[in-house]
């Protein structure tokens, strides 16, 4: 329960999600008040109740951070050993970092989830530390093997009036059940046995049917006079009053009825004189306004012409500060090129001024002299190698020449 209320993030979540974390601290106080926490821990650690909202934070609920930090731990320790965990209660000058890391761990031992940081249950109230708590007291319900039964609700008792919203939810079929029950018991009660008197009438015809002389009656006028007073009470039908009865509601609504017309017709002269000094009123402030605006209207055309020239100087404003702009980065530019031509201009002069180029140009030169010698010799070398190469190739020419002539003379002879 709490988890679901949790997880959404405030960018997904309805705008009813912010007041969660107060329905699960309704539920957390039930919780705890089940497991008898008023004597387990208020009790040992002689502390106060706690209020429906004591973990909930809210600019409006009042806030102690340290009680609340101290709290929370005291009540997680409690429950966790509760749920068959080891846990020592932490004392007051413990480490709140570790304190906290160590409720967290146990809860995740137990299977709880936890996706945020450990610092948030530092302040000892807001949503984080409601889901704790949540969590490990449904873990020690659990491990007591506590179950919630389903509610039972009270029979609801009539009384002798009954509001007419109540009674109007009343179906038809009930209404005349009860009109029928009502009516049977009333003839039961009050009126007479007409069977039992067409019967008799019936069989003083068949007995007298031709009567021969005039009948003249015998009674005493005196005992059917207390003849008729002991039978004039059951003679009288009498309704009795039901509160479910829709006569009764019949007559609660056209009293209701008259009571709102009397009141709409002394709420209507009340709304009409309103209507009437509402009218009065904005037809004064209608004028009132009307005079303002023609004594104020050269005003108000100097405010408009002002506000033209206004508008026209920004725009000149605006032009002039893109060109301010332009020759700004203009100039940027040439500063910038005036410092490199200066730069390069202090290096000549420096360079004009120095002795070391022509140092440099004496060594360069003298090197090259001994390059020079060098590849005069080897020159020289090359070339009288060439020579000797072509001294021998001139030599071994001959020979051949001579070796071939001698040759061919013994071959003549």
């Amino acid at each position: 329960m709490a988890d679901d209320g949790r997880r959404g993030e405030d960018d997904e979540r309805g705008p009813g999600a912010a007041y969660q974390m107060f329905v699960v601290m309704e539920d957390l106080l039930d919780k705890l008040k089940v497991l008898n926490y008023e004597e387990e821990v208020l009790a040992k650690h002689n502390m106060k109740t706690l209020s429906r909202h004591y973990f909930a934070s809210s600019p409006y609920t009042p806030s102690n951070p340290g009680e609340q930090f101290y709290m929370f731990t005291i009540i997680a320790s409690w429950l966790i050993n509760a749920a068959g965990r080891p846990f020592e209660p932490p004392q007051e000058y413990d480490d709140p970092n570790a304190t906290v890391s160590n409720i967290l761990a146990h809860l995740r031992a137990l299977g709880g989830q936890v996706d945020f940081p450990p610092a948030k249950l530092k302040s000892g109230s807001g949503e984080h530390v409601c889901f704790v708590l949540d969590r490990l007291v449904e873990e020690t319900l659990k491990h007591k093997g506590f179950s919630w039964r389903r509610p039972v609700y009270p029979s609801e008792e009539q009384g002798e009036e009954c509001v007419m919203e109540d009674d109007a939810e009343l179906t038809l079929s009930k209404v005349e059940e009860e009109m029928t029950e009502d009516a049977d018991e009333l003839e039961e009660e009050n009126v007479l046995d007409l069977e039992a008197l067409k019967a008799r009438s019936n069989q003083n015809e068949g007995s007298a049917s031709k009567p021969e002389m005039i009948l003249e009656s015998q009674t005493d006028a005196a005992e059917w006079n207390l003849e008729v007073e002991r039978v004039l009470p059951q003679l009288k039908v009498t309704i009795r009053t039901d509160n479910k009865d829709w006569r009764v509601h019949v007559d609660q609504m056209h009293q209701h009825q008259d009571g709102i017309k009397s009141s709409l017709k002394e709420a209507k002269g009340y709304l009409d004189k309103l209507h009437e000094d509402i009218s009065k009123t904005l037809e004064k402030v209608t004028s009132r306004e009307k005079y303002l605006n023609t004594q104020l209207e050269h005003l108000i055309t100097e405010y408009r012409t002002a506000q033209s020239q206004l508008s026209q100087a920004k725009e000149l404003y605006q032009h002039g500060s893109g060109g301010v702009t332009e020759r700004t980065r203009t100039l940027a530019e040439i500063s910038e090129e005036l410092e490199k031509v200066k730069q390069e201009m202090e290096e000549k002069g420096s360079s004009m001024s120095d002795g070391a180029p022509v140092v440099r140009i004496r060594q360069s030169l003298t090197k090259l002299r001994q390059e020079i010698q060098q590849m005069d010799v080897r020159m020289g070398v090359v070339e009288h190698t060439l020579l000797q190469a072509r001294l021998n190739q001139k030599n071994n020419m001959t020979r051949d020449m001579h070796a071939t002539h001698t040759h061919s003379d013994t071959h003549t002879y």
